[in-house]
């Protein structure tokens, strides 16, 4: 035992149960270990908090995939050599499905369906088929209804992919499990739409990606950390810093790749705005 003045609290069978409530403890500032034994794994923390962990691990016990625990993991997760038995592709998997529902797998799913196609050679072919209206018209509208929401489906580069769907992944993830899938549907839908929209007012139908909604979710999970924050969901102050930071330096002209401006802020705007609806009704 690396320091004495830990002491065992509780036995997990599971290794990745057990390290998500250590780490879950550590985003409370209480310090915790997770040790084998006997082929299970004990959970240690101070000595003078086995109080207060015993009532957390009760709440905990109760669900522990609710959101809050996750985003404890991905703040504060660690790894150690214990999790070598354990196999590295296996666990991502786990992981990765638990922490979504069908709506974020399946736009999670479209995106990367769209991208490789544009990889193999089907680049203009999918972006012609799913670029915006190029005129706005109500037999565009009837005639072809994927152009309202294609342009969230497409993407121009590596960087550009993994970054909208792993945000998109982790936070619409965390509102899917905490609102559910419709509440998820009627944010995608509405965020695509708004800030497709303006971006093509603002400069036309040449522009692509997830990027919109992606401020949707950041906008949704960051007014409900301050709205409701027993829900669970929130984003710590120097991510939510970090993104207005982006969103700031697209305006300015700063960037050395072109970023869809409109589309970021009025995402976040719907986002935040589905936020204030979403709490009001849910709210207990």
């Amino acid at each position: 035992m690396e320091n004495s003045a830990l002491a065992p609290l509780v036995k997990i069978d599971q290794q990745r149960i057990g390290q998500l409530f250590v780490d879950y403890l550590k985003s409370l500032e209480i310090t915790a270990q997770l040790e084998p034994q006997d082929g299970a794994y004990i959970v240690y923390i101070q000595a003078d908090k086995l109080d207060l962990g015993q009532q957390v691990f009760n709440e905990f016990a109760q669900q522990p995939y609710n959101p809050k625990y996750q985003h404890a993991a991905w703040q504060h997760g660690s790894t150690s050599s214990n999790d070598t038995h354990i196999s590295g592709v296996s666990e991502f998997k786990t992981r990765f499905l638990e922490h979504a529902g069908v709506v974020t797998l399946s736009v999670f799913a479209l995106c990367w369906f769209v991208f490789l196609l544009s990889q193999f050679g089907y680049a203009n072919t999918t972006f012609n088929l799913l670029r915006f209206y190029s005129e706005l018209s109500f037999a565009g509208l009837v005639g072809e209804p994927q152009r309202l929401l294609g342009p969230a489906f497409f993407h121009f580069s590596w960087l550009h992919i993994v970054f909208n769907t792993m945000w998109w992944w982790q936070l619409g993830g965390a509102i899917e499990k905490t609102y559910g899938k419709f509440t998820l549907m009627n944010l995608f839908l509405v965020s695509a739409i708004v800030s497709n929209l303006g971006q093509f007012l603002v400069s036309g139908s040449n522009f692509g990606g997830l990027s919109g909604v992606v401020y949707a979710v950041v906008g949704f999970v960051w007014w409900t950390g301050w709205l409701n924050p027993a829900k669970g969901l929130m984003l710590p102050k120097p991510i939510i810093g970090f993104m207005l930071f982006w969103l700031v330096l697209g305006f300015v002209d700063l960037l050395p790749v072109n970023v869809a401006n409109a589309a970021h802020l009025l995402g976040l705007v719907s986002g935040c705005a589905l936020a204030l609806w979403s709490n009001k009704t849910f709210r207990q």
